[in-house]
């Protein structure tokens, strides 16, 4: 039952992911990368913090220096910085389809480092999965972008974070750390202005994709923590491939939708032809 439930909680976090991302693309056409990091994170984090102070949980405590808290901060920020610089510069599907290494990466490293008993129908799975998506995608050398080593590093990053999640102690809850992650984004978004371009103004258009930025990423995160706190990681993990499911279908909406900013068009991309 549990790795149903942590099923459900991973699927419902890549869908609200696969929206964020869409988010993501649409304002950094406007604002930098990192004002709109600087933004999430601070928004995400007073979220968080309410709704941990109100279910009467300390946020402010030893418990947030733990180490194994301190590892998937620093994971939240080598993925974070990876994955929304490659979202920035690359076309979504490509960027989505390079995210799909992550199920192997942490089941490997669950493997490896946490001790887990994964059995080779599970890894079959897996491997499947991944191989179904490269063969929809046929990747080649001439269709490879350097930018997408940005997205090869948001895997490393996301795979330590979930990793660490596994070992965080029960005590500390899934809504505290949400708080801490979001918190992180914080810092690193002000050192992004600070080693490029400065903060802009807001337009009015802006702040509804703000506002919609912070929801699905409200969301989503606080699903894909809990999901990584329950069940067996062999099985929950490879339901992360169904954010390419949901990415595909997001680029196609917008296509038809036409909207200028977003310039996707996932049947025209070279990675989608034979």
């Amino acid at each position: 039952m549990e790795n149903l439930r942590g099923a459900a909680l991973m699927t419902g976090a890549m869908g609200a992911f696969a929206l964020e991302d869409m988010f993501i693309k649409l304002l950094a056409r406007d604002l930098p990368v990192g004002q709109i990091l600087m933004l999430l994170g601070a928004a995400g984090a007073a979220v968080f913090a309410l709704i941990a102070a109100a279910r009467g949980e300390a946020v402010l405590s030893r418990d947030a220096f733990a180490r194994p808290v301190l590892w998937r901060n620093a994971g939240e920020i080598i993925g974070t910085t990876g994955f929304v610089t490659a979202l920035s510069l690359t076309p979504l599907v490509s960027a989505s389809a390079i995210l799909q290494a992550l199920p192997l990466a942490v089941t490997l490293g669950a493997a490896l480092f946490l001790g887990a008993r994964v059995g080779w129908r599970r890894w079959s799975a897996i491997l499947a999965g991944m191989a179904g998506v490269l063969m929809i995608l046929r990747p080649g050398f001439d269709a490879f972008e350097p930018a997408s080593l940005f997205a090869v590093l948001g895997v490393v990053g996301l795979a330590l974070r979930d990793l660490a999640t596994r070992v965080v102690a029960p005590r500390i809850s899934s809504f505290q750390l949400s708080a801490y992650g979001f918190a992180m984004l914080v810092p690193l978004g002000l050192a992004m202005l600070a080693l490029g371009a400065g903060p802009v103004p807001l337009a009015a258009g802006d702040l509804g994709l703000l506002a919609a930025l912070v929801v699905l990423g409200v969301v989503g995160y606080y699903l894909v923590t809990a999901a990584m706190r329950v069940g067996e990681i062999a099985f929950v993990t490879p339901f992360r491939y169904s954010r390419m499911l949901f990415a595909l279908a997001v680029g196609v909406t917008v296509s038809v939708w036409r909207e200028p900013r977003f310039n996707e068009k996932p049947w025209e991309s070279r990675r989608m032809r034979g």
